[in-house]
């Protein structure tokens, strides 16, 4: 299993930690720095100040909403940052959720499925240079050919329920965050089995010539973490807690009166409060050494190919240099 590291914007962290991130990912020898959007920075203008100020690390931009970025405007700014930074990129898409969608850009996240799907077939011909030509019933890009040089970017799908896992049998990769290793284990079989039923990319991988997409997992890491690291994971946490699909998801790892709780809409102090660390444990990499090797065994065990660290930074370790450095250590063990 691979290590990689993606960023994780904490917004109360300062946002230019990203960059102190992304140069310890790129020096400690991580192979690839997931660069994503929140409320600071252009997930391509970061990702391009990323691959001027880095030697080597490979570059993955996204998930990008669909439901925001079109696919000409995603292809145009993957091929955008490969050029600028000389450097191969790729990209990821998903569906977001309804606060970025429908509160902060004010569109509609409405047959969000059916959007993504399309958005996929018509990404894959743009980032291979063809001119578009696709019209379906949510997304519609024609006569339009990038002038840069194409970048061939892989495409993962950022993907939890049915629809967006046979998607993602379409794609390069799979990507799941905040997930336990047994719903990872089952997302995956649930991947392998789209890919096998014939909705593949291509002939070759539906006959089973070509492998199915990969997995990869984002999963927070905090190293021998201190209260400050702990509490900014529980606080990422809460806002799925009550969510369709991630309650089911926690309660059946043990916390169904927690998820309860949540969606009795408690004010979000209370239910901080009621959050206890062994939920958070369910779906982060957090402890020591010893911890982080078996919570990493057991998504290798659950049929991920990757694993994209993302660190917490706190003032005792800014950037999470200090968490990316011992993890380190283990990627040799993983594989």
């Amino acid at each position: 299993m691979r290590l990689g590291v993606s960023l994780g914007l904490w917004q109360d962290r300062p946002a230019e930690e990203a960059l102190l991130t992304a140069r310890a990912a790129d020096e400690l020898g991580y192979d690839e720095l997931w660069v994503g959007e929140m409320a600071t920075y252009d997930a391509f203008a970061l990702a391009t100040a990323i691959g001027l100020s880095t030697g080597r690390i490979g570059l993955t931009v996204g998930p990008l909403a669909v439901a925001v970025r079109d696919p000409m405007m995603i292809a145009m700014g993957v091929a955008s940052v490969a050029g600028l930074v000389g450097r191969p990129v790729n990209v990821a898409v998903g569906t977001s959720s309804p606060l970025v969608v429908e509160e902060w850009h004010g569109r509609s996240r409405a047959r969000s499925a059916a959007v993504l799907r399309e958005a996929v077939r018509a990404l894959r011909p743009l980032l291979d240079g063809d001119k578009s030509d696709f019209s379906g019933e949510c997304v519609k890009s024609r006569g339009y050919r990038l002038r840069l040089p194409a970048p061939r970017a892989e495409l993962t799908v950022a993907a939890f329920g049915a629809s967006a896992v046979r998607t993602a049998a379409t794609a390069d990769r799979m990507v799941l965050n905040l997930i336990t290793p047994a719903s990872a284990a089952r997302l995956t079989a649930d991947l392998r089995a789209a890919a096998r039923e014939g909705t593949a990319r291509t002939p070759a991988q539906a006959q089973g010539a070509a492998p199915a997409p990969r997995v990869a997992a984002w999963v927070t890491a905090a190293v021998d973490p201190g209260r400050e690291a702990v509490d900014r994971i529980r606080r990422a946490v809460v806002g799925y807690l009550a969510a369709p699909g991630y309650g089911e998801m926690f309660a059946e790892a043990g916390f169904g009166d927690v998820v309860a709780f949540a969606r009795t809409r408690p004010h979000p102090r209370e239910l901080l409060a009621a959050v206890p660390d062994g939920l958070l444990e369910a779906v982060a990499l957090i402890g020591d050494m010893d911890a982080a090797r078996e919570r990493l065994r057991a998504y290798a065990d659950a049929g991920v190919d990757e694993v994209a660290l993302v660190p917490v930074g706190t003032d005792a370790d800014p950037g999470g240099v200090a968490t990316l450095k011992a993890l380190k250590t283990l990627e040799a063990l993983t594989r």
